[in-house]
């Protein structure tokens, strides 16, 4: 079939959100795209690629990247974290800056604008996120902060827009915002694409996040997963098909992993239940999880480690 012509007027381009851990750019960008395309978690430092959700419209495609929290890196994958974060907005059309309502403006969102005042031409949105989790006169307060912040860094924002994903508030005017900034031209995904990331990234990412939560606070930063194989389960009937899916989650020190493990397997058997679920609503398809867990020493600081993990 010969491809459709382009609307005249038709916008595409490229958005990226940004903002120190735990901002609720993730949540954004599910909400924006209307469908889970990154995960989220409570533990800072969740997202650890650059991930693309793509927001579709009669007049417009808007590609979103949501990237790991800017910070102060204390291992080299946070070193690689933060250049990631800066090659991906030295190259889209606009950038959101994310700040929660429901926290005071602190040392971590300073760091983070005073690296996009150095951004010449490429206009800055500043979305006031989670505004669920706070009062109005808080909201006020934040608000003045957000101006002063921008002020005090050398930063014209572009807007300021407060915005809740959780009730949707504010998510049609951020997206009519951004999409008023992109240029002209044709769409560079299919109709119907929610992202241009593998199967087996987001099923890894996925696993992950299943464990960052279950784990809490005990050692989020030192997990790593790696889908090895996800193959079909062969002499199946074609109505019960089944898709084994292999998958390892990397600690860094033998200490940690009878902590991932749990006592007599619960907690791993755990998160292969949590995550088998979200899996099989990704992949449309019932799923064969199996968990194991490896100690990859100090990867986080080891160049060899750090790219046998896909970093």
């Amino acid at each position: 079939m010969p491809a459709m012509a382009t609307p005249a007027g038709f916008r595409s381009g490229f958005a990226c959100m940004v903002g120190r851990p735990n901002t609720g750019k993730s949540t954004l960008t599910n909400a924006l795209v209307g469908d889970k395309v990154a995960i989220t978690s409570s533990r800072p430092q969740t997202t650890r690629h650059a991930i693309r959700g793509i927001v579709h419209r009669p007049d417009a495609q808007l590609v979103l990247i949501d990237t790991p929290g800017l910070h102060r890196p204390r291992t080299l994958l946070g070193q690689r974290l933060n250049e990631l974060v800066r090659d991906t907005w030295a190259e889209v059309d606009v950038v959101v800056f994310c700040t929660p309502a429901n926290e005071p403006i602190g040392k971590g969102d300073r760091f983070v604008a005073s690296s996009l005042a150095m951004l010449a031409r490429t206009p800055v949105l500043a979305a006031v996120t989670k505004l669920d989790l706070t009062t109005p006169d808080r909201l006020a307060v934040h608000l003045s902060q957000v101006a002063d912040l921008g002020a005090e860094v050398g930063l014209d924002w572009a807007e300021v827009v407060p915005v809740s994903a959780v009730t949707g508030e504010g998510v049609d005017t951020v997206e009519r915002l951004l999409i008023s900034r992109l240029p002209e031209g044709p769409a560079f995904y299919p109709d119907g694409d929610l992202t241009d990331e593998p199967e087996e990234t987001l099923v890894a990412e996925l696993i992950r996040e299943a464990a960052l939560e279950d784990l809490h606070d005990e050692l989020p930063h030192s997990l790593a997963v790696v889908v090895e194989e996800m193959v079909p389960r062969e002499n199946r009937p074609a109505d019960k098909p089944l898709l084994d899916v292999h998958a390892t989650v990397y600690v860094e020190r033998s200490s940690q992993k009878p902590i991932v493990v749990g006592r007599s397997g619960e907690r791993i058997k755990r998160v292969g239940s949590a995550s088998r679920a979200q899996i099989e609503t990704l992949l449309g398809t019932p799923v064969y999880l199996d968990l194991h867990v490896k100690v990859a020493k100090e990867w986080q600081r080891d160049p060899k480690q750090l790219r046998r993990l896909g970093f």
